[in-house]
C-alpha cells in the first residue's frame, strides 16, 4: 500500500507545481487554493508511505515522479521546450526509481 500512496502523493506534486505556475504569485485565488491544497495532500500521502519505506527511498521516489510528470505535463500545457538532454535525464531518473523501487523490494523483511 506504501507504493500506491506514494503514486498518489506524486500526482499531488505534479499538480502543485504546475499550479504553482498558474498562481502568478499567489495573486490568483483559484489556482492558489488549488495549490495549497494539492501541497498539503503531497506531504499528507507521502507521509503515509513513508510509515513502512525508508525516508530516502520515498522522499526520492516522490521528488523524482514529480520532476518527470511536472516536466511532461509543463512542455504539453505550457509548451516548454523539451530537448534531448532533457529526455536522459528522465531517463536517468526513471531509472533511478525503478532502481530504488527494486532495492526496496531486496531489501524489505520477508513473511515467514
Amino acid at each position: 500500500m506504501a507504493w500506491a500512496y506514494l503514486l498518489i502523493a506524486s500526482v499531488f506534486e505534479v499538480v502543485f507545481a504546475l499550479g504553482t505556475n498558474a498562481t502568478h504569485g499567489f495573486t490568483e485565488l483559484g489556482p492558489s487554493l488549488l495549490t495549497a491544497g494539492a501541497a498539503a495532500g503531497g506531504i499528507f500521502f507521502l507521509s503515509l508511505a513513508l510509515k513502512s519505506l525508508d525516508v530516502g527511498v520515498g522522499y526520492t521516489v516522490w521528488t523524482g515522479i514529480g520532476s518527470v510528470g511536472t516536466v511532461i505535463l509543463g512542455s504539453a500545457l505550457f509548451h516548454e521546450a523539451v530537448t534531448p538532454a532533457k529526455v536522459l535525464a528522465f531517463l536517468l531518473i526513471i531509472g533511478g526509481v525503478l532502481g530504488l523501487k527494486l532495492s526496496d523490494r531486496l531489501t524489505a523483511p520477508s513473511a515467514a
